[in-house]
């Protein structure tokens, strides 16, 4: 992935920063909009990275937009994504928020509870108009990822769960300033076996049916997103296998001819094009344990730190130099689990040298903080 000229750009720059490959991008969203069947509705989830340059891109490629914050409906209109492509989901959406996708006429809201039926009732009421809303259905499917990304269990703070069906059908009869326009689906981040979204198919054919029986035969049908990539093989498996994913929902969904579906992927999109680039700062060796001391931390990456998360770390000032030494590789954080990778195999490694934390397109710069009252690092697209 890296020229020399890219570490010859590099060396001209403060580090650390974020690094994103257009050209891996725009192919990635070729290779996606080729696998997925020309009536397949996709959205963007803009939670996995929200660079309005990355947008723009992606709105370029025919894409909406899945948001799960205000501010995210509001970038998605920045980035002239229509307002009729933009889905809002999230657990806990505050009323200004609300209002704010109300008045922009947003497609749908992914509503999450009987309680939240009724708050968007009232708003879009006080408005004198009516919200688009599909209910986030918990289908009680193993996604068999990190427990912090599963989603679509009844353990999970996530949907509504099928035994209170009932009950939301007859609250809906009494609200009036709601339009029920779908079912939303989404089981968990990081899936890599598709297994779980065969098994997706198979209760949303069956969750799809029962409302189809209760009189509901809904416009939309959204089974979220999750696909997963490789962490380990960046290079290799730079675009992920889009058309083995959407061969699973091909063969097994069922829906009726009138109804759309609808996807919302990010981290499959994203996650490759993005590198963190960071300079060593120190080398601290030890009798056990030598350590690359990095002027990028868990402000800048936080996954590994929240999630154990692996990404693959190069010495890329060293590219062809055989990894002949281990170090732990941490940040410059007053915490001990600010370190990206125990016992990682790199060439001998010196103050100065150019390190790239790899696959950080998808929840790096958009979780990056100020803790240590640490700055925001800059971007740089090539």
């Amino acid at each position: 992935m890296f020229t020399q000229k890219h570490i010859e750009h590099f060396s001209s720059l403060e580090t650390p920063f974020y690094f994103y490959d257009l050209g891996l991008l725009k192919k990635t969203l070729e290779e996606l909009k080729k696998a997925a069947p020309a009536h397949y509705h996709i959205h963007y989830a803009l939670k996995a990275n929200a660079h309005p340059t990355l947008l723009e891109m992606i709105r370029n490629a025919g894409l909406g937009a899945d948001c799960v914050s205000g501010n995210e409906v509001k970038r998605a209109l920045e980035c002239k994504f229509k307002n009729t492509d933009i889905a809002f989901a999230g657990v806990g959406k505050g009323d200004k928020e609300i209002n704010f996708a109300l008045d922009n006429s947003i497609f749908c809201f992914n509503v999450e509870s009987m309680h939240e039926l009724k708050v968007i009732d009232q708003l879009a009421k006080n408005k004198n108009t009516k919200a688009n809303i599909a209910l986030r259905i918990n289908p009680n499917v193993d996604a068999y990822t990190h427990k912090y990304i599963t989603t679509g269990l009844e353990e999970n703070k996530f949907g509504i769960n099928p035994y209170e069906f009932d009950a939301v059908l007859e609250v809906l009869k009494t609200l009036s300033n709601l339009n029920f326009t779908g079912l939303h689906f989404h089981i968990g981040s990081q899936i890599q076996d598709l297994n779980p979204f065969k098994n997706l198919c198979i209760r949303a054919n069956e969750i799809n049916k029962w409302f189809i029986q209760k009189g509901f035969l809904l416009p939309h049908i959204n089974l979220g997103g999750g696909l997963g990539v490789d962490y380990h093989q960046p290079e290799t498996k730079a675009v992920v296998d889009f058309s083995s994913y959407f061969a699973i929902f091909k063969q097994f969904l069922e829906l009726e001819p009138s109804q759309q579906i609808h996807f919302e992927l990010g981290r499959s999109i994203i996650a490759q094009c993005g590198s963190l680039i960071s300079r060593v700062l120190y080398i601290k060796n030890g009798i056990n344990t030598n350590f690359a001391i990095l002027d990028a931390g868990m402000t800048e990456l936080i996954r590994p730190a929240l999630y154990q998360a692996y990404h693959k770390i190069e010495n890329i000032s060293k590219p062809n130099m055989p990894n002949t030494t281990k170090y732990d590789v941490v940040g410059p954080i007053c915490e001990s689990s600010d370190c990206f990778g125990k016992a990682v195999e790199l060439p001998l490694t010196e103050r100065g040298n150019l390190i790239a934390l790899r696959t950080a397109g998808a929840y790096g710069e958009v979780m990056s903080n100020h803790y240590n009252l640490r700055e925001q690092v800059q971007s740089v697209f090539m």
